[in-house]
């Protein structure tokens, strides 16, 4: 059952990117932009955790995880560091994917011929 709502939840996280994409134009920016904005948005709402306990994958795979867990981590160790702790908690939940991001990116541009 899990893989079913997962691949509901995360097919339907798509269908909305894609929608906004279509009917207002906007571009993957501002609908990646716009999912990390709302997961975070879930996260304050404590409805994205619930959300990852139903459909696993389906609610971690897709950005709006990235947003969610930017605001996980910063709450948790505000508590712990008090203001500092935001930056702390920012980097490190998220680190292991921006890490990897930049390697990969830098990969990439050094394998093929960058446009400039």
């Amino acid at each position: 059952m899990t893989y079913l709502w997962a691949f509901i939840l995360g097919g339907a996280i798509c269908a909305v990117g894609q929608f906004l994409m279509d009917r207002f134009k906007l571009t993957p920016a501002h609908v990646m932009s716009s999912f990390v904005v709302a997961g975070a948005f879930l996260d304050f709402l404590d409805i994205y955790d619930r959300m990852i306990e139903v459909a696993g994958a389906g609610a971690m795979v897709p950005i709006t995880s990235f947003g969610h867990s930017l605001l996980h981590g910063a709450m948790e160790q505000a508590d712990e560091h008090g203001l500092i702790g935001i930056a702390i908690g920012i980097f490190e939940l998220t680190s292991a994917g921006i890490a990897s991001a930049i390697l990969f990116a830098f990969i990439v541009a050094a394998i093929f011929q960058p446009k400039g």
